[in-house]
């Protein structure tokens, strides 16, 4: 028997549209790197998503390979970019940033790994305060993920602050979207952060309501990408250059980074499905609604979150053994080992968590709970 699983929001194959769209479409012929009729139409379906005719769309592979290419495809060769610590491409992209010859210049995160627009600006008062700056890496972009790695969202003012600063000061600004339609779709949460969540170091505003559109971001920022692979595609995301021109030689720069698909229409097929009838936020707000069926377990058993996240990542404190036991029938992952003898772990939901995977869970805590009593 299959353990129901929260470890990640990959570890599926892909809608079963998309895989009837890819089959339907099995035998036909195209040309490729995305010099398809699908690919040009999903480009269509992002721009009108985005409410930007002028948005320049491109797909690429995975998400490292679009965070890099999309960095150094916008800085020169002397050119470092912000990004908090708990940022993926300072924490989880193997140095793939720093591979292409740009430093990751790291800011510490708060309220949940966010970086807020007052730190960019001290930031810069004191790089060009220092006489001797152009001796060292010139900043050139702020990198911030949309939700964080720790399942934190920004606001409309915290967006737009952080876009006013770095325009003020010549940055362009770059938003990960690898899992954005759950951050597009998270609501407030209807369990408030003083009953359940115990790390302090952790703890942020709760949401009361997510104002932030996708073409209110598209309009806030320089590039950002639409995320496919944790969101239903079987691989692939969409990076758009919104307020700023792609570079001349954008093609060449994907495929010089291992980024482009000689079969492109993989990746056009699966962005044109994911935007036909909404399809895209309709899957994100399935794994909302199921990432709130598991605060309310986790809420039934006692359990501490210690972060208070309202999109599709729930972390919860576990003891050793109660993760030792949890384990053998559930399938999930440590986030970090706590001071105390504890654990933080990550449960993920996604397009494919079912309702028996909530009562899986549900179960099992009962049952290990009941052992230990």
């Amino acid at each position: 028997m299959t353990r129901a699983s929260f470890e990640s929001d990959y570890n599926n194959g892909c809608l079963p549209e998309i895989l009837r769209r890819l089959s339907e479409t099995n035998d036909e012929k195209s040309s490729g790197y995305g010099f398809d009729p699908y690919t040009e139409r999903a480009k269509d379906r992002i721009r009108k998503a985005c409410d930007m005719t002028e948005a320049e769309v491109h797909f690429l592979v995975g998400g490292t390979q679009t965070n890099a290419t999309a960095i150094d495809s916008l800085l020169q060769g002397c050119e470092g970019v912000l990004s908090v610590d708990t940022g993926h491409i300072n924490v989880h992209e193997s140095g793939a940033v720093e591979a292409f010859g740009h430093k990751v210049l790291v800011l510490p995160g708060i309220a949940g790994g966010k970086m807020a627009a007052s730190q960019i600006n001290d930031y810069m008062r004191k790089f060009l305060a220092d006489e001797t700056y152009p001796h060292m890496v010139q900043p050139g972009m702020v990198y911030i993920t949309l939700p964080t790695e720790l399942g934190a969202l920004y606001s409309r003012k915290e967006l737009a602050d952080i876009y006013t600063v770095c325009q003020q000061y010549g940055l362009r600004l770059y938003v990960d979207g690898a899992r954005l339609g759950y951050g597009l779709m998270a609501e407030g949460n209807d369990i408030t952060r003083g009953e359940m969540c115990e790390l302090a170091v952790y703890a942020f505003e709760k949401a009361t309501g997510n104002d932030i559109d996708l073409p209110f971001l598209a309009h806030h920022c320089d590039a950002f990408y639409i995320g496919g692979t944790k969101v239903g595609a079987l691989l692939g995301e969409a990076l758009v250059y919104t307020n700023t021109r792609a570079p001349k030689y954008i093609f060449t720069i994907i495929k010089r980074h291992g980024a482009l698909l000689a079969k492109g229409r993989v990746l056009g097929l699966q962005f044109d499905t994911l935007f036909t009838d909404d399809l895209y936020f309709r899957v994100s707000r399935h794994a909302i609604d199921m990432a709130q069926a598991l605060r309310k377990v986790f809420a039934k058993h006692g359990l501490s979150l210690g972060i208070d996240s309202p999109t599709n990542q729930q972390f919860v404190i576990l003891s050793k053994e109660q993760k030792q036991q949890l384990a053998e029938e559930i399938a999930f992952e440590i986030w970090e080992p706590l001071s105390d003898d504890r654990l933080l772990c990550r449960f993920v939901t996604c397009w494919a968590t079912t309702e028996a995977d909530i009562v899986a869970l549900d179960e099992a805590l009962a049952h290990i709970l009941e052992v230990n009593t």
